[in-house]
């Protein structure tokens, strides 16, 4: 694949500044881009670096850019636009349509035009499986299950019966899908646990993408719910009948409880834990490895264990890190004032 820099700041909605006749081949990173490859600049705080680039061209935010040595396509995302590039140079290769001779699909499932059904899938009877979705090989998809159209299910991928997948979701290597929810209660009887059904859902909403070995557990009764546009990273646990609105942000080993519900644009750092049978308001921001077991209020920015506003945190952890010399000056007062009193007597 070749590409000149004008071709590419068409493609990409940008201002050439520089040479449009030169041949970009591939995409790389910042501090490694040769001289027929491009590159990105999003933090501005690296735009001092410009001048040892040796990449054939670089895209850079909007602003006012004086005449360079490297050419230069400025845009309003340099993120998005390079996105839009990397597909040009490095497109996701997909399996062709069709099923697989070693595929196990149920003749009481419904199958769209376009659909990918690799080696070792299994599609239970009543499934239905959505226009041009593809199923990578060993993924698991369950009795009247369904998953809508354009989707990607990676290899290794449960889900389980009865769950519903929209249009356009991704989903990542062993992800699981409609597990039981942990729903146990104490039988005198049995002088043991005794199982709760669960005997709800999943529903994943249209656009979404969950990572790798992420378990999303079906809801007691109803259905544990993920809203439009929701990215959800490696390794976190959705408990049972927990709602996550839309375009939320969830960040690797976050563990939710159940029945918790997230708002709309909730963005959640890494190792957050949140009990149940609370709510997160829209647009709050959790920081990593916070203690949520108490409600937060929309546009909150929480953090620390338990968690408390960032900013009062934040001081917190400053007092925090001076405390064995606040303890060693306490102690030399108490040893100053029992002096004192002893005088006194």
């Amino acid at each position: 694949m070749e590409k000149t820099v004008e071709q590419l700041a068409a493609l990409s909605g940008g201002r050439l500044i520089g040479s449009g006749g030169v041949v970009i081949r591939d995409v790389a990173p910042l501090e490694e881009a040769g001289s027929d490859e491009i590159t990105f600049i999003s933090d501005k705080a690296k735009l001092k670096l410009l001048p040892s680039i040796k990449a054939g061209a670089v895209i850079v935010p909007e602003g006012d850019w004086p005449p360079s040595a490297v050419n230069l396509i400025a845009v309003k995302n340099p993120q998005i636009a390079f996105a839009k590039v990397m597909d040009v140079f490095r497109p996701t290769l997909m399996p062709e349509p069709g099923i697989h001779p070693k595929a196990e699909v149920n003749a009481g499932a419904s199958i769209g035009d376009g659909v990918s059904i690799q080696a070792y899938a299994v599609v239970e009877k009543g499934a239905t499986i959505g226009p041009r979705t593809t199923l990578y090989p060993g993924v698991y998809v369950g009795n009247d299950a369904r998953i809508g159209a354009d989707c990607i299910i990676y290899s290794g991928v449960s889900i389980r019966e009865g769950c519903i997948i929209h249009d356009r979701v991704i989903i990542h290597c062993n992800t699981v899908i409609g597990s039981d929810g942990f729903g146990y209660a104490w039988d005198n009887d049995l002088n043991g646990y005794r199982k709760l059904p669960q005997r709800g859902i999943v529903r994943i909403d249209d656009d979404c993408e969950l990572g790798a070995c992420v378990t999303v557990d079906r809801a007691a009764i109803g259905e544990t719910f993920i809203g439009r546009g929701s990215k959800i990273d490696n390794l976190v646990q959705v408990a049972h009948n927990v709602k996550i609105g839309e375009h939320a942000i969830i960040v690797a080993q976050v563990g939710i409880a159940g029945s918790a519900r997230l708002g709309n644009r909730v963005q959640i750092g890494g190792q957050v834990g949140i009990v149940g049978h609370i709510d997160i308001g829209d647009g709050a921001m959790l920081g990593a490895q916070s203690g949520i077991s108490g409600p937060v209020p929309a546009k909150a920015i929480y953090s620390g264990t338990p968690a408390i506003p960032h900013h009062d945190w934040l001081k917190a952890s400053v007092i925090f890190a001076k405390l064995p010399e606040l303890k060693k000056k306490i102690n030399d007062l108490e040893k100053r004032l029992a002096a004192l009193e002893g005088k006194k007597g």
